[in-house]
């Protein structure tokens, strides 16, 4: 394992993939990596915010912002949808620095669309970059963590997924995905001394720019959104991604703004059991009634987080 030899650059020596890092939250997380002395993988297809086109000047522009300020990094375009193009963004890693040392999953689409109009391509689309995306790189990358007996994965997830928002049953299907193959991740290679986490960001970037304002509830939650820039996300990702993190795995944290909430995850909230077992109608008539006052309400992640960013 590469140790830092200065405190105050936490990643100094590590080699992190971060995808996804031409714009956004990737770009920031790519650049405070840098400064903390990390070489960068700068992977960004160059798509729009709905996964369409392609274009190397995002990635590069990166590269040569890092370079300009004395770090060292190397633009790559391969897709993150695809295993074999995957395999060819941790062979850039290893061809390029030698080693790798952590993975930042944050590319990501958005197609928003109400459930009963969703089309199936837009379905395929969406699961294929932030889903198969993450399982592809953090696949490819996991041989090398192996024979090390280190290694930090990152992974995007979102409010969408684990509390809820409109018109995105593709986004919050893969987000919340993401959050289940983290912790798969986590069990399975802690043995190795690998770790693997979730970060749920609020921030304004181009992908929520692209979130419909048309009522007044969405007015307000874009507005609260501007406050936050996607800079803001960084530190935490790094941190992560840092051995000064050797200790937290499995975990899903929301970074908003200046806050930073560790989230919980699923657990049992009430138990009922009949001796003789359930039918439906005992069911329908003893255990939902006594079970109602723990339901969930059908939340929108402004619901929960209705207060002004702090």
């Amino acid at each position: 394992m590469t140790q830092s030899t200065n405190p105050d650059r936490v990643l100094e020596g590590k080699v992190i993939i971060v995808t996804g890092a031409g714009r956004g939250i990737g770009r920031g997380i790519a650049m405070l990596a840098a400064q903390h002395g990390a070489k960068v993988v700068v992977n960004d297809v160059g798509a729009s915010g709905d996964g369409k086109g392609k274009d190397g000047s995002p990635a590069d522009d990166v590269v040569t912002e890092i370079r300009q300020a004395g770090g060292e990094a190397v633009a790559n375009t391969d897709s993150v949808a695809e295993y074999s193009a995957a395999e060819k963004i941790v062979a850039c890693a290893m061809d390029t620095f030698g080693r790798l040392d952590g993975v930042m999953n944050n590319a990501g689409i958005l197609r928003d669309t109400i459930f009963h109009k969703l089309d199936p391509a837009d379905w395929e689309a969406v699961i294929g970059v932030n889903l198969h995306g993450p399982f592809n790189v953090s696949r490819a990358a996991a041989p090398h963590f192996r024979n090390q007996s280190s290694g930090a994965f990152v992974h995007m997830t979102s409010a969408s997924a684990l509390i809820g928002n409109l018109a995105q049953a593709h986004y919050s299907a893969a987000k919340l995905g993401v959050v289940a193959l983290s912790k798969s991740i986590a069990l399975d290679m802690e043995r190795y001394s690998v770790r693997s986490n979730c970060i749920c960001p609020f921030a304004w970037t181009r992908l929520v720019a692209t979130i419909p304002g048309d009522t007044p509830e969405e007015k307000a939650r874009v507005e609260r959104m501007q406050q936050m820039s996607p800079d803001k996300i960084a530190p935490l990702a790094v941190s992560l991604l840092s051995d000064l993190a050797a200790s937290v795995n499995g975990q899903v944290f929301a970074s908003r703004n200046h806050e930073i909430f560790l989230m919980g995850q699923p657990r049992p909230l009430r138990g009922m059991q009949r001796s003789d077992g359930w039918t439906p109608h005992q069911i329908a008539t003893h255990a939902f009634p006594a079970m109602a006052a723990q339901f969930y309400p059908l939340d929108r992640s402004n619901d929960v987080f209705g207060w002004d960013p702090v």
